[in-house]
C-alpha cells in the first residue's frame, strides 16, 4: 500500500474525533437525535478546521446502518465508501471548477431521482462561494424546496461572497480556528502512534505556525519527520519553516518595555542574519503585546495558548507598562507592519518601528500627568517602577513649590497651620472653653474661643478638631485639592467613617474628591489623624450653604489688595473738616469721584500694565466719554 500522509491518515472519522468544534458537533448530534434535520447546511471557517471532514461524518451519520444515527460505526462498508468518496448517493462537487449555470442545471435535474442505496441523497459543494451569480440564482428554487430525500451541504472560507438569498435558506455553522494547545496535544498523540520523539516545545511551535489549522499542522509534522527522522526538536521547526521562538519574541518585547533600544535592535539584527521572516516576527511581536493586554484583564484567557515558559514571562511583562502605553506601542507596530508589506528593505522599517516604540513608551500622557498631580497612579493601569519619564516628572512636580503654597493665609482660609495636639482632642467634649493650643499664637482677640464646636460632638471626638487637623495636613501635602475639601462640612465621626456633607452647588467638588487616587489620599490622611483606617461617606446636603469664595490673586508677589496698598491721595491726607463739603458747593459727590480716580491711577496693577504694554492713560471728558 502506498504511503498516506498524516492529514489523510488521521482525518476524523466520527463526531468524537472532531477537535475544537464542540458547538458544531453538539448541534448536529442533537439534530440527528431529535429528528430535526434541515435540508441545507452551510459550513464556514478558515482552511484546515474540519469543514469537509464534518460534512462526511454528517453524511455517514445520516446514511449509516440504522440511520440517522449519531453514534454510527465508521467501519461499515457504506460508511467507508462515503469516507473514501466512492458512494454514488453522496456527491462531492468542487465549486471552483463547476461554477457555471449549466452544471447547476444538471444538478437540479438529477435531484428528482431517488437515492440508490442510501436513505438520503447528499450534495456536498466545496468552495461554494466560487459559483457565479447565475448559478446561484438557478439553485435558489431547488434549494428552498428540495425533495425529502435530498440534503445540501455547502462549505466555504469566504461567506461574504455568497448571496444572502442562499444563506437565508441554510443553517449556518461557523467553524473556529483550533486553539494552539489542542493542536499541540494532537500532534504529540500522532507522534506517539508513529513512534516519533516530538519535543513539546516543537509541538507548540508547529501549532503556532499552523495558525489554527489542524491540516496545516499535520502536513508540517509530516515534513519534519522526513527532514529530522524520529527525533524532532524546536530548533528543527524554527530552521525549516523560518519561525521565531516564543522566548525570542518575549525577549524582544522585554527589551522594548525596559527601554533597551540597543538590545532590541541587536535581536532584530540576529533574527535577520539568521534568515528569519521579519514580517512574521513583527506579527508575533504584535500578538505578544496583545497577549499582555489580555493578561491584564483576564490572566487565564491570555495564557491558554502559550507554552509554560512564555506564560511566566507574560506574567512578569504585563506589570512593566500601563494599558495605555501598550496600546500606543501596538498602534505604532501596526503601522510598521502595513509599511513592511510593500517595502523592499523590511529590516529598516522594523528597526525604525523599534525606536518609535521605545519613544512611545517614554511619552507622558495627559492621564499620567493628572495622576502625578493627584499624588500617584490610579489602581487601574500598572506603571513600570523604573520608568524614567513618569517617575521623574511626578517627583519633580511634587518637589516643586506650587503657587497655592506661597499664598498668604488670607487667600485660602484662616485655619491654624500646625496640627492640633492630642490633649485638645480629649478636652473637646468639655462644655467649658479650652485655652489656646500650646505653641500657637492666638489669631485674633475675638472673645469666641476656637475649640468650641459649632455642633454637638459625636462620641468622644470633636468634629471641628478632626476637620481642622485634616485641612491642615491637606494644605501642607496637597494644596490643590484644599478648595474642594473646604467646600464640604464634616457632619459626624461614626467609628471608622467620616461623613462629609456638600451643598447642592458643590457637587463637582464632591465628584472630584471621590476619584480613586484622591479618595485614597484622603483616607490615608484620615488614618494619620484618627490612628486607625478610616472611610469617607460624601453626601449632598441641601441644608448646607456654599462657602464664600476666597479673594483671587494674580501672581504679583502675594501683594495685598490694591485698595490697601494705594498711595494716599491728597483727598485722603486732608483732615476731615477740610474734606467735608460746604452746603454751598454744587456737587457734593465730586470729592468721592476724585478719590476713586486717584486710587485708579495709583493702582500698582494699572502701573504694571502701562509699563509692560506701553499704554497711555487718557482721562475721560466732562460728559463721561473716553477720548481715543
Amino acid at each position: 500500500m502506498s504511503y498516506q500522509v498524516f492529514a489523510r491518515k488521521y482525518r476524523p472519522k466520527t463526531f468524537d474525533d472532531v477537535l475544537g468544534q464542540d458547538h458544531v458537533v453538539r448541534t448536529l448530534r442533537n439534530a440527528i437525535t431529535q429528528n430535526r434535520l434541515a435540508h441545507a447546511y452551510l459550513f464556514v471557517g478558515p482552511r484546515g478546521t474540519g469543514k469537509t471532514s464534518t460534512a462526511r461524518i454528517f453524511a455517514m451519520a445520516l446514511n449509516g446502518g440504522g440511520g440517522p444515527n449519531a453514534d454510527f460505526d465508521p467501519n461499515e462498508p457504506l460508511c467507508q465508501e462515503i469516507a473514501e468518496g466512492r458512494c454514488m448517493d453522496v456527491m462531492e462537487i468542487d465549486g471552483a471548477s463547476n461554477n457555471g449555470v449549466e452544471q447547476v442545471r444538471e444538478l437540479r435535474d438529477n435531484v428528482k431521482f431517488a437515492p440508490i442505496q442510501c436513505r438520503y441523497k447528499i450534495y456536498y459543494i466545496d468552495e461554494v462561494h466560487m459559483l457565479s451569480a447565475q448559478a446561484f440564482n438557478a439553485l435558489l428554487k431547488t434549494l428552498e424546496e428540495p425533495p425529502e430525500h435530498v440534503k445540501f451541504i455547502f462549505a466555504t472560507t469566504e461567506a461574504n461572497k455568497i448571496l444572502p438569498t442562499i444563506i437565508s435558506r441554510c443553517q449556518r455553522f461557523d467553524l473556529r480556528r483550533i486553539p494552539n494547545t489542542i493542536i499541540a496535544k494532537h500532534l504529540l498523540h500522532i507522534a506517539q502512534l508513529e513512534g516519533v520523539d516530538l519535543d513539546e516545545k516543537a509541538a507548540y511551535a508547529i501549532g503556532k505556525g499552523a495558525e489554527g489549522g489542524m491540516r496545516d499542522a499535520q502536513s508540517m509534522l509530516d515534513q519534519l519527520v522526513a527532514f529530522c527522522g524520529s527525533h524532532i526538536r524546536e530548533e528543527d521547526v524554527l530552521e525549516i519553516f523560518g519561525f521565531t521562538a516564543g522566548e525570542t519574541v518575549a525577549t524582544l518585547c522585554r527589551a522594548l518595555l525596559e527601554r533597551d533600544t540597543v538590545g532590541a535592535l541587536r535581536t532584530v539584527y540576529e533574527q535577520s542574519e539568521a534568515g528569519k521572516d521579519l514580517g512574521r516576527l513583527l506579527g508575533d511581536l504584535i500578538q505578544h503585546v496583545r497577549t499582555l493586554l489580555v493578561y491584564q484583564a483576564d490572566p487565564e484567557a491570555a495564557t491558554e495558548d502559550v507554552s509554560p515558559e512564555v506564560s511566566t514571562q507574560i506574567s512578569e511583562q504585563s506589570q512593566m507598562a500601563s494599558t495605555e502605553q501598550m496600546l500606543r506601542m501596538v498602534d505604532g507596530l501596526a503601522e510598521v507592519d502595513a509599511r513592511m508589506r510593500w517595502a523592499t528593505n523590511k529590516r529598516l522599517h522594523f528597526e525604525l518601528g523599534v525606536i518609535q516604540s521605545v519613544q512611545a513608551l517614554n511619552e507622558v500622557s495627559l492621564t499620567e500627568v493628572i495622576e502625578a498631580l493627584d499624588g500617584g497612579p490610579s489602581s487601574g493601569p500598572r506603571v513600570m517602577a523604573n520608568r524614567p519619564a513618569g517617575g521623574e516628572v511626578s517627583a519633580r512636580r511634587a518637589a516643586a513649590p506650587r503657587p497655592a503654597e506661597t499664598r498668604t493665609a488670607a487667600t485660602i482660609a484662616p485655619r491654624p497651620e500646625p496640627v492640633a495636639p492630642a490633649p485638645a482632642r480629649a478636652a473637646a467634649p468639655e462644655p467649658t472653653p479650652a485655652p489656646a493650643p500650646r505653641g500657637v499664637p492666638s489669631p485674633t482677640p475675638e472673645p469666641t474661643p476656637a475649640p468650641e464646636p459649632a455642633r454637638a460632638p459625636r462620641g468622644a471626638v470633636s468634629t471641628d478638631v478632626v476637620w481642622s487637623e485634616l485641612t491642615a495636613i491637606i494644605q501642607q501635602k496637597r494644596p490643590l485639592i484644599l478648595h474642594w475639601v473646604q467646600s464640604g462640612t464634616l457632619l459626624e465621626v461614626d467609628g471608622n467613617k467620616l461623613k462629609i456633607g456638600f451643598p447642592q452647588s458643590e457637587s463637582a467638588a464632591r465628584e472630584s474628591l471621590m476619584r480613586d487616587a484622591t479618595l485614597r489620599f484622603l483616607e490615608g490622611v484620615a488614618a494619620e489623624v484618627m490612628g486607625q483606617p478610616m472611610k469617607f461617606d460624601m453626601v449632598i446636603d441641601s441644608t448646607l450653604t456654599a462657602p464664600e469664595m476666597p479673594p483671587m490673586l494674580f501672581g504679583i508677589d502675594d501683594a495685598p489688595p490694591a485698595a490697601e496698598k494705594a498711595v494716599p491721595s491728597p483727598v485722603e491726607s486732608k483732615k476731615p473738616e477740610e474734606v467735608k463739603p460746604s452746603p454751598t458747593e454744587a456737587d457734593p459727590a465730586e470729592p468721592e469721584v476724585n478719590a476713586a480716580e486717584a486710587a485708579f491711577y495709583n493702582d500698582p496693577l494699572i502701573d504694571a500694565a502701562v509699563a509692560k504694554f506701553k499704554l497711555r492713560l487718557v482721562p475721560p471728558t466732562s460728559d463721561g466719554t473716553q477720548v481715543n
